[in-house]
């Protein structure tokens, strides 16, 4: 998968989206910049929740958009491996499979 190609594709489907029903695009924004502030946990370990709960769900869009704010951030490789791990034992093949294209898209993003 080329995830920058991916990303770009995403967000080109957004664009309308944020035009066309603008008081619910602000709205999320709102919550997603309200949600990753610094408080007891610092972004980066928020980037990394989100990034797990993105493989659990088996969203792709989510892992891409969540690995490259997790990057900026300051993550790690081994520090995504590790998330990863709990992914795959709270999640068994599904977190495996996604997990592999987590690192992927670290691998591509970084």
């Amino acid at each position: 998968m080329d995830w920058k190609a991916a990303l770009s594709h995403t967000a080109s489907l957004l664009k309308p989206m944020r035009a066309e029903q603008a008081d619910t695009a602000k709205g999320f924004h709102a919550l997603h910049e309200a949600a990753f502030e610094s408080g007891a946990l610092d972004t980066k370990q928020k980037e990394l929740i989100a990034l797990a709960i993105g493989i659990s769900k088996q969203c792709n869009d989510c892992i891409g958009f969540h690995v490259k704010a997790a990057i900026r951030a300051g993550a790690t490789r081994d520090e995504i491996a590790e998330m990863v791990n709990v992914c795959v034992l709270m999640n068994g093949g599904p977190g495996y499979m996604y997990g592999a294209k987590a690192m992927e898209a670290y691998d591509q993003l970084s």
